[in-house]
């Protein structure tokens, strides 16, 4: 009996290592969390909580830079401040952190993570930028903090260890093949309406940010799987279909980025941010499930709770951002124009028709020379 689980134990090992493409043979300098795939699950989530509160705190930075420099009447460009920049590094280390943790734990989790990043920034607001706090702040946070409690609890707790030939078999398989074909035909007809037709509603424009994020986090992860296995120990830079990763990653986070400025421009803030997690969420989620074959084997009440996890976070953030506040600024002393002797003002008057401004009240604010009537 004895010899019988030795030998099933070594089949295990057999398969394990077939599997990750790593020879048992050759030792790595990180074998412990190798052959520890809770520890790997842990890690990834540690990474991907501590990227998303450092993203929070850099947003809560540069919005501070923007205000004291507005206080200030400082006219210079944003860029020169040290503050800010200080803003952006903490921002490219919490990106980088997100990128690390697709590496380590599924993308279905990494993603839904991204809530903390809008608690943690929330709380910072009120405590640091005197922020009002409302109801529906500390019932989205308690939502979110939930629903992020579900989704670590029933989300897979097994990521698979990506490597060169892994990803060239996902690639092509018949479901994301079928995935993909569907993605381009969907993001084609969504392209003409937003270009061709000239339809510039929200939802548009989020469902072609989310389509071209399910295609960067298929890539990141690829990637950072990659570079994962290589540090461990396993090359896997020496493959044409890391560097075809990179291409698509680099891609479609630039028009992704695009398209994201542009809803920021004619959308609210408040409008674009929960929307905006919504659907990346969902598209990350779905990539998880077609490419890597993340929900396999996973039992139906993890899926269930997996997904109230996500419904809760996706409530909570939708509460924390619904209709933020403006932060209080201080108040420029301004001289009425009623009160300049010998003018008047009148702050409603009709344009011309020749005018572009034809048909708006308060366009322009027209001053009056003065006339007989003021003499008196």
């Amino acid at each position: 009996m004895i010899e019988e689980k030795m030998a099933n134990n070594s089949t295990l090992d057999s398969v394990f290592s077939n599997r990750t493409g790593q020879n048992s043979s050759q030792p790595s300098p990180l074998t412990e969390i190798r052959e520890n795939p809770l520890k790997t699950y842990l890690l990834g989530i540690i990474i991907s909580i501590c990227g998303n509160f450092l993203i929070s705190i850099s947003l809560n930075i540069q919005k501070y830079a923007h205000m004291r420099q507005s206080q200030l009447g400082d006219s210079g460009p944003y860029y020169t401040s040290v503050l800010w920049w200080s803003g952006v590094v903490l921002m490219g280390l919490g990106e980088l952190g997100n990128f690390a943790a697709y590496g380590f734990a599924p993308a279905s989790l990494i993603a839904p993570l991204g809530c903390v990043s809008v608690i943690a920034s929330a709380v910072i607001s009120v405590v640091f930028l005197k922020e009002t706090l409302r109801a529906s702040d500390i019932v989205g946070g308690a939502l979110a903090v939930v629903g992020t409690y579900l989704l670590v609890t029933f989300a897979p707790h097994t990521s698979t260890h990506i490597t060169a030939h892994l990803v060239q078999r996902y690639a092509v398989s018949w479901q994301f093949l079928i995935y993909l074909f569907l993605e381009v035909i969907v993001f084609s007809i969504l392209l003409y309406l937003y270009k061709r037709r000239n339809i510039k509603h929200i939802t548009i424009v989020m469902l072609l940010v989310a389509l071209l994020a399910s295609l960067t986090v298929i890539s990141v992860k690829a990637v950072s799987g990659m570079i994962t296995e290589s540090i461990k120990g396993d090359l896997q830079l020496t493959y044409p279909i890391f560097y075809v990763m990179v291409v698509v990653m680099v891609a479609s986070c630039a028009f992704q980025i695009k398209f994201l400025n542009q809803a920021m421009k004619v959308f609210a803030a408040t409008e674009v941010v929960p929307i905006n997690f919504v659907f990346f969420t969902a598209s990350a989620i779905t990539a998880g499930i077609v490419f890597y074959q993340e929900f396999q084997g996973l039992a139906l009440l993890n899926i269930l709770m997996f997904l109230f996890g996500c419904l809760l976070s996706f409530i909570g953030v939708f509460l924390i951002a619904r209709d933020r506040p403006k932060i209080k600024t201080e108040n420029i002393t301004f001289i009425a124009m009623g009160k300049i002797p010998g003018r008047k003002c009148k702050d409603k008057v009709q344009p011309e028709a020749k005018s572009n401004a034809y048909g708006s009240l308060a366009a322009k604010l027209m001053c009056n020379k003065p006339g007989p009537q003021d003499d008196s």
